[in-house]
């Protein structure tokens, strides 16, 4: 490609960015916002547009004009007319149903296209969830259906704008500590997004600060919160930020989870004790309703379980605030969050956040490793299903994970990975702790710290390094094997090195991956995320680059 704009717009709606164009990176921040990338080879990004992502662009604020304007703006050859008329027209379909709080009536549906409410009453997905019709334009809706409505509105094709509003629930006084620290101007901006709309996903980096801007939030409030959270750590985390930069004290902060069953004004619970079941119920869902909340944080929404998703659909008259440094679920299910959550009402991209030095540059590097002939002939016999664990545990993986430590001498590292019996390998390999699910929550808390304190260099963490921990001092990840080709899971990876560091330098993000195996082609999908983002990814052999070739482990 030669010439012109960075974009090619196809009628299929597939947009082709070329990656080496000068406004390449100013094209990918335009489209950011209401498209999708599929592919992300070295030359020329796919990126994909969709209902889902035009109707949160729609929600965030952004027209079809706007959309329209940066396609045009950037394309090399002219956009097909009929794309932009279908740009135009799938974003005019959201809010075109209303869901309104009459106070004659109360929850009703209320049309603005009066023919789209007789088509979308007619239809059995909704069989329940509507009352009696008031006049032509408005139908009485059942108050326990509102979130399972906007979850069948949305299949349909026509999602609906929710402005029946929210209670404001039992007041409580947060206010947020200013002794030496501000909002910074893009977390201000996600809790006034979030507000504007009541409900809804920021989308902000790890190590961006998405906990202060639930703190803001709640200072907003001025209510009752309950918090979710992936796990105990986290939880913990997440109250000691609260003691630092808001006016609670320890007393009005209660814990929900396996070890604690503290329910306080602000009260944190976690994902797991909240879908835990007994006698096949789930035994703690009373949570819930077991105070009038004003405010419902998610905390890594991206990972919100099933379960949760149920009995979210009956918290719609809640404020709720989902975080999340990527909307990508690999369940597909980013509909019921639009639906349930709220749409992302704040999205701000990795490389204008490390640009402005609020997260550490990284360096992101894929060492290919060549397997041993034994290996590769058990690989070559192994049933299809199993053949991802053989070649992502690969003990050729051992040598060249421990030359990756050594090369970073000085620097924290975290080695991550996702089979129990590769970890404790390589524990016994590096001479490091593990990190895993069983862990317990004061030996994590112990090794967390004297990793945070320097006393310990490298760590090595199961998938709970998927989540909230908070390893400021981490500079170097090692990534060994993971959840198949989970693309949230590699940017929560990358995200736990980079927090900035004090003086500037850069993080490094090193994936292992054996090479001739599905594990290259699971590494690809892992990347499309932060492809997307902004973020290359160098291939490199592991003999050429760490030295003399590497001794092989059979």
């Amino acid at each position: 490609m030669s010439g012109g704009g960075p974009l090619i717009v196809q009628s299929d709606k597939t947009l082709l960015l070329e990656v080496d164009h000068p406004d390449s990176q100013a094209c990918r921040m335009a489209i950011a916002p209401f498209a999708e990338l599929e592919r992300s080879p070295e030359h020329v990004h796919t990126y994909r547009l969709t209902p889902l992502g035009l109707w949160n662009s729609r929600a965030a604020g952004h027209d079809a004009e706007s959309v329209v304007d940066s396609l045009i703006k950037f394309s090399r050859y002219p956009v097909p007319h009929a794309l932009l008329v279908d740009v135009a027209e799938t974003m005019d379909r959201y809010g075109r149903l209303q869901l309104l709080n009459d106070p004659v009536h109360g929850l009703v549906l209320r049309g603005l296209d009066r023919i789209v409410l007789v088509e979308v009453a007619k239809s059995k997905k909704l069989a329940g969830m509507l009352g009696a019709k008031v006049d032509d334009d408005t139908i009485l809706v059942h108050g326990s259906e509102r979130g399972r409505l906007k979850q069948a509105l949305l299949k349909l094709g026509w999602p609906a704008e929710d402005l029946a509003g929210y209670v404001d629930g039992e007041a409580h006084p947060i206010e947020l500590r200013e002794d030496g620290w501000t909002l910074r101007s893009y977390q201000q901006e996600a809790v006034d997004g979030f507000w504007a709309g009541g409900s809804g996903v920021v989308v902000l980096p790890c190590g961006a600060g998405k906990t202060l801007v639930g703190a803001a939030a709640m200072a907003t409030a001025k209510a009752t919160t309950l918090i979710l959270v992936t796990n105990t750590v986290a939880g913990r985390q997440w109250k000691r930020e609260l003691l630092a930069r808001t006016t609670l004290t320890e007393d009005e902060i209660g814990e929900y989870s396996g070890e604690r069953k503290e329910i306080r004004p602000v009260t944190i619970a976690t994902y797991q004790v909240l879908t835990s079941r007994r006698g096949g119920a789930f035994t703690h869902l009373d949570l819930f309703g077991a105070r009038d909340w004003g405010l419902v944080v998610y905390d890594e929404v991206h990972l919100l379980p099933a379960p949760i998703f149920r009995f979210t659909a009956d918290l719609q008259a809640r404020r709720r605030l989902g975080l999340t440094a990527t909307l990508v679920r690999e369940d597909g299910r980013e509909g019921d969050v639009f639906s349930l959550i709220g749409p992302k009402r704040y999205d701000a991209p990795w490389k204008d956040i490390e640009a402005q030095g609020w997260i550490a540059p990284a360096e992101c590097v894929e060492v290919r490793v060549t397997l041993t002939d034994t290996e590769r002939m058990s690989y070559a016999v192994t049933e299809a299903e199993e053949r991802y664990r053989v070649a992502a545990t690969a003990r050729t993986k051992l040598p060249v994970v421990k030359a990756l430590v050594d090369k970073h001498p000085d620097e924290q590292v975290l080695v991550i990975g996702g089979f129990l019996d590769q970890l404790h390998e390589l524990g016994e390999f590096l001479d490091a702790p593990i990190v895993q699910g069983s862990t317990t929550n004061k030996e994590r808390e112990r090794l967390f710290d004297a990793f945070r304190d320097g006393s310990l260099r490298t760590l090595v963490l199961s998938k709970v390094g998927n989540f909230s921990i908070d390893l400021p001092e981490a500079a170097v990840a090692v990534q060994v094997s993971g959840t198949f080709g989970s693309r949230q899971e590699e940017a929560q990876r990358l995200g736990r090195v980079l927090r900035p560091k004090g003086d500037g330098r850069q993080a490094h993000f090193y994936t292992v991956v054996s090479r001739d195996t599905i594990d290259t082609d699971y590494a690809a999908h892992r990347q499309r995320f932060l492809a997307e983002q902004g973020y290359a990814y160098k291939i490199v052999d592991a003999d050429d680059v760490l030295g003399p070739p590497l001794p092989k482990i059979d």
